[in-house]
């Protein structure tokens, strides 16, 4: 019978793993087993209530899973039995620009996500994943991966020579940090971890900085690149961050404005804004064609996503109270078969 994680009220205690009932096969649908799935920070947020406190319940949370087609509709031509595939977070974003209607086809969100053994979904929702990659590698790419992608490449246009500075050692930073390496950029990486600095190198960063002993990392950033500043900042923190981002980047340069780790409100002044000439871009994951590219690129470069723990799926708590701790260091991922 398969099995999924089914939130029926907000908070850890009301996040259920039981069996599901999985409807027919439509003719442009396929059943897919899922063998991995990786969590991201809007996880935990979806299920504390703190992402969208009006949401549809019951819901499966869940936007990245990797897995196997187990039967295809009578229609589709794109995949067959025995695929490995990915899903896509976005289940009707193709290509292009992001568009008004985009965010209802999120998984985990406005419909039910990925953290299921087994579900039946659009062919379209799903993308094919190379053979050099295992499930669990698979897993952390559809959302966090992306999203890097997205911010330094095609939004970004990074180059070789630029330079970039990543916020903390989350999933969408060492992605970030990996990608711009393979590119030939120089890489500015912080934490409050001395360990996982020295693991951010290991990755590839040029430099580091332990943001807890350097609560001016800004200062630090500037001094690191001779006073210019960087090109690229990848910012996941949030109101917390974003004004010393503003300050660490050169000018002209751009800002990904990606995530709320340090929290939402509070207030920009926009005068460095407009002096500096900052391209402020806000990311929200990407597309099926970002998604194509990227692919290439990881296999181009050979890049490992880096995994901090695999959890059984019976252990789902666990993982999720590793995430809220946020001691780990990449991706967090739930072995579902």
């Amino acid at each position: 019978m398969p099995q999924a994680l089914t939130l029926h009220a907000f908070g850890l205690d009301h996040l259920v793993l039981e069996d599901i009932t999985l409807p027919s096969l439509g003719p442009n649908d396929v059943h897919v087993r899922f063998h991995a799935a990786s969590l991201n920070y809007r996880d935990l947020m979806v299920v504390l209530g703190q992402y969208n406190p009006r949401l549809e319940m019951p819901r499966i949370p869940g936007s990245d899973a990797a897995g196997e087609i187990l039967a295809i509709g009578s229609s589709v031509t794109s995949l067959k039995p025995g695929d490995r595939v990915a899903s896509l977070f976005f289940q009707d974003w193709h290509d292009g620009p992001i568009q008004n209607s985009t965010g209802k086809s999120a998984l985990g969100g406005p419909i039910d996500g990925v953290f299921a053994t087994e579900r039946v979904l659009p062919a379209s929702g799903l993308i094919r994943i190379p053979d050099s990659l295992t499930y669990e590698q698979a897993a952390t790419l559809p959302c966090a991966a992306l999203t890097a992608w997205n911010a330094l490449v095609e939004r970004g246009g990074l180059f070789a020579g630029q330079t970039v500075l990543t916020l903390g050692t989350g999933g969408v930073s060492l992605f970030a940090l990996q990608f711009a390496h393979a590119m030939g950029a120089r890489v500015i990486a912080t934490s409050s971890s001395d360990e996982k600095l020295a693991r951010a190198q290991a990755l590839g960063a040029s430099a580091t900085i332990n943001y807890r002993a350097n609560p001016q990392w800004d200062q630090v950033v500037q001094d690191l690149t001779g006073k210019r500043g960087v090109d690229h900042v990848v910012e996941v923190g949030g109101a917390g961050t974003l004004p010393l981002s503003i300050k660490a980047v050169t000018t002209g340069g751009k800002i990904s404005v990606i995530g709320v780790l340090t929290g939402k409100g509070g207030t920009i002044d926009p005068t460095p804004i407009l002096a500096k000439s900052i391209q402020l871009h806000g990311i929200y994951v990407g597309s099926r064609g970002m998604f194509e590219r990227m692919l290439a690129a990881i296999e181009a470069n050979r890049i490992q996503p880096v995994i901090d723990q695999v959890f059984p799926l019976a252990d789902y708590r666990v993982a999720f109270e590793h995430m809220q701790a946020g001691s780990h260091f990449g991706k967090i991922v739930l072995a579902l078969a």
